[in-house]
């Protein structure tokens, strides 16, 4: 006989959002938060938590670049990859940071303490270029200015 090991984080969110097939992203969300990411064994549990498949939910996950399905690191620089920042210079920006943190796009630093990732538009354009840490924006990006906005983050 199998044993199905409880997941009380995802039935505690379940009960809080509810346990229908629009719960799910916000049961995401919430495992995010806690957890900062999502793992295989969660999406599974979850599924099994809402009834849906968990080809449904690792496609949902996969789907928003926010749902991270690695472990990353301490602080998750996403830097915006939409023509308007590459027009303002998100490029230089780019490079300032893979050189500072001695990581390139897609990795995390050996510590754990960068990881470093492209996203789509995080809705700051009109201030371009644009990269978020953790939840924190920062606009109008130049080589300098991220990298003064490094050396904080590297003090920490």
């Amino acid at each position: 006989m199998e044993t199905i090991i409880e997941n009380e984080l995802v039935r505690e969110l379940a009960n809080k959002h509810g346990r229908t097939r629009d719960s799910l992203l916000p049961i995401l969300q919430d495992l995010v938060v806690r957890n900062r990411y999502l793992s295989r064994q969660d999406m599974v549990d979850v599924a099994r938590e809402l009834d849906i498949s968990a080809a449904d939910v690792f496609g949902t996950a996969t789907f928003y670049s926010f749902l991270d399905t690695e472990v990353r690191g301490k602080y998750v620089i996403r830097i915006c990859k939409t023509i308007s920042c590459a027009m303002k210079g998100k490029n230089d920006v780019l490079t300032t940071i893979e050189e500072t943190l001695k990581i390139r796009v897609g990795e995390t630093s050996s510590d754990r303490k960068f990881s470093l990732l492209e996203t789509n538009c995080i809705g700051w354009c009109h201030k371009a270029p644009a990269m978020l840490i953790n939840d924190t924006p920062y606009t109008e990006l130049t080589p300098e200015k991220v990298t003064e906005i490094l050396r904080e983050y590297i003090k920490k």
